[in-house]
């Protein structure tokens, strides 16, 4: 009966419009009030307090620093620059160069919203000048930014590291070939969309132009190998790496770059620490909610239930995919992450699954979410960008979900895409 209230209580909350955090909050509060399920106002306020005390958790803060700091120093720009040189001469060259570069600025932002918002401005008006309706383009580039929380250094692959103690390191590197078969799906899909509407491509880049292009975005590309390279070699940890790239980022855009003076730059720490603020709340609303599901026996009761419908690993599978793709069309990725991470490790773990494998599968179709209603933060900042309506972005964005469905079955039912890197 209380963890019925519960839920309940969240969806009707939800439904009504109030903030994922609000409704995670009135839902546990009034499930205290009114049954009294083993915890008390005062345990639940010290769940609140600690939820985000961890060392592995602060990374996230500063990975959401560092991806500002880059998107507003001018870095997605020269990042589709070059991406354009190579490619844009290619059948959907421009399309290709849109999906590369918000694949390129997932490794630096590890945020979705933030990889659509940063490269969304630069990529949609130039398709549209050569030629691709504005639905499509919002579509493609709302798509592309869900491999930003795919791509490490991923916002959500920490917090579920953190949740489950699972290592972090690991799960990046888990999830990069996932992240990889996401962009190459879009790809194929902005190729095959310019081909049928005979778009044509841009001019062939010389040499000399895409070394220009190369030049100017080398700072840009080496944050990702200084990231990835500085945690799988020891030299430090996912923590202290995002720090390395709000050091780095800063000296680029402001002393190199000079494209981020300082008045903009406080404006931007200000934008992150507001940013951080609402999504730390979020985290440690998500964590109290989480506690009363497990002292509720949510986990076993999830677990009976898929037993009851089938002890066979490739149904238990099918239906977490399923349960996971309804959630994240109304729930907010980092509050889903924390609450069914602990619940779907023990029954997907009886399917024979590594807690890593895990992790990545969560993660990734969690992320469609963010270009299905009435979630769809992506679609929604696309949308806005290329001055269309929410509709027919949603219908444009249809083929798009679709293959990226399929790459999230793809990851699910074969353990090596993920786990191909992890000893």
């Amino acid at each position: 009966m209380t963890l019925t209230a519960l839920l309940l209580i969240l969806i009707v909350t939800l439904a009504f419009g109030l903030p994922i955090a609000y409704g995670l909050l009135a839902s546990v509060l009034a499930v205290i009030v009114l049954f009294n399920p083993g915890i008390s106002v005062g345990m639940a306020a010290q769940t609140l307090t600690t939820a985000n005390d961890s060392f592995p958790i602060m990374a996230v803060p500063f990975f959401i620093l560092a991806g500002l700091v880059m998107g507003r120093g001018g870095i997605s720009r020269r990042l589709f620059e070059i991406a354009n040189s190579l490619v844009g001469h290619i059948p959907g060259g421009v399309g290709v160069a849109a999906v590369l570069t918000a694949m390129f600025f997932s490794a630096i932002s590890g945020s979705g919203p933030a990889t659509v918002a940063a490269v969304g401005g630069i990529m949609i008006p130039e398709m549209v000048r050569l030629g691709y309706s504005r639905r499509f383009s919002a579509a493609l580039i709302a798509a592309s930014g869900t491999i930003g929380v795919v791509i490490p250094p991923s916002i959500p692959l920490v917090i579920y590291g953190v949740v489950t103690g699972t290592s972090i390191g690991d799960l990046f590197l888990a999830a990069v070939v996932p992240g990889i078969l996401m962009g190459l799906v879009l790809i194929a899909w902005a190729v095959v969309h310019a081909k049928r509407n005979s778009i044509p491509s841009a001019p062939k880049a010389t040499w000399r132009k895409r070394l220009r292009a190369l030049n100017s975005a080398k700072g840009g590309i080496m944050l990702p190998v200084i990231i990835l390279g500085g945690i799988y070699g020891g030299i430090f940890t996912p923590t202290e790496a995002a720090v390395v790239a709000v050091v780095y980022g800063v000296v680029l855009a402001a002393l190199i770059y000079r494209e981020l003076p300082f008045q903009p730059l406080v404006e931007t720490f200000v934008s992150a620490t507001l940013t951080t603020s609402a999504l730390m709340f979020i985290v440690a609303a998500a964590a109290i909610f989480g506690r009363v599901l497990t002292i509720e026996n949510a986990p076993e009761a999830i677990i009976s239930a898929l037993s009851a419908v089938s002890t066979n690993p490739f149904v238990i599978i099918l239906l977490v995919n399923l349960l996971l793709l309804l959630l994240g069309t109304f729930m907010e990725t980092i509050a889903a992450v924390t609450i069914t991470a602990p619940i779907l490790v023990p029954v997907l773990s009886l399917a024979g699954l590594d807690p890593v494998h895990i992790g990545v599968i969560i993660v990734v179709v969690l992320s469609f979410g963010f270009i299905t209603p009435p979630l769809g933060v992506n679609l929604f900042i696309a949308a806005n960008v290329a001055k269309v309506k929410t509709g027919e972005a949603i219908v444009s964005v249809a083929p798009g979900f679709i293959l990226l469905v399929a790459v999230g079955l793809l990851v699910s039912f074969v353990p090596v895409l993920s786990m191909v890197f992890i000893d």
